[in-house]
């Protein structure tokens, strides 16, 4: 279940278990100043005030409970769905209701004997009052809509290129052949390497080469300042010619 914080959800929540105890408060408690529907006495039960006022009052109030105790998403999003139908319900619920109850309207009708306060009743104890928690769930499921749906795993053609060159892989079961010469790799921030970046042999001579040489120009010297043997030459008393 995918995770979000409460402040998504609290404010509407809020707003609309106030909506909800007013929508299934107010046909109790609304003749103690004289703002009722028929039968304008407190605390008077009867069918239509179940259908019409109590049971979508609870749903909106069990809606905001849900949207401001919620950390999931699928749970405030349900939340806000059902209190955005129970508001849809207090707005066609009492215009609706003669299909089921012989042509007759349920909920009654307002008690005032003034024009302006029969309006004021009407939208208060129904239309206006479903409007409102229709706009503030529909809020709340914008916010919750919002919220990302995790992350995207990576494909392939997503992955990181490896920095190794293509001319220096070797593919799986072949060995690179014995003159491959190797390429020299430039540091990140480096001057740029000279064209010719490959290694070639450079023909020096050996450690072993300049001792030799010198060797033989030493021994030449050495013939050269030697002076010459007489051919002659006394064994013993007697000379040799």
């Amino acid at each position: 279940m995918l995770q979000m914080r409460r402040s998504r959800g609290a404010f509407s929540g809020f707003l609309l278990i106030l909506l909800g105890l007013w929508g299934a408060l107010i046909p109790f408690i609304g003749p103690y100043f004289n703002f009722a529907y028929t039968p304008d006495k407190a605390w008077t039960y009867n069918t239509g005030r179940l259908w019409l006022e109590l049971l979508p009052g609870a749903a909106v109030f069990l809606g905001g409970v849900l949207l401001m105790a919620a950390r999931g998403r699928h749970t405030a999003l349900f939340g806000a769905l059902l209190a955005a139908a129970a508001g849809a319900w207090f707005v066609l619920g009492q215009s609706l209701s003669p299909l089921w109850n012989n042509h007759v309207a349920l909920g009654g009708s307002p008690a005032s004997s003034t024009q302006y306060m029969r309006i004021m009743e009407q939208l208060g104890f129904f239309t206006a009052l479903g409007v409102v928690i229709v706009f503030v769930a529909g809020a709340a499921l914008g916010r919750i809509a919002s919220v990302a749906s995790g992350l995207r795993p990576v494909d392939e053609a997503d992955e990181v290129p490896e920095t190794t060159d293509r001319a220096e892989r070797v593919p799986a079961g072949r060995t690179a052949p014995g003159d491959t010469v190797p390429v020299e790799r430039v540091p990140a921030g480096a001057s740029p390497l000279p064209a010719r970046t490959r290694m070639e042999p450079v023909a020096t001579r050996t450690d072993a080469e300049p001792a030799k040489r010198g060797w033989l120009d030493r021994r030449s010297r050495t013939e050269e300042t030697r002076p010459a043997q007489d051919t002659t030459g006394t064994v013993g008393s007697g000379t040799i010619q």
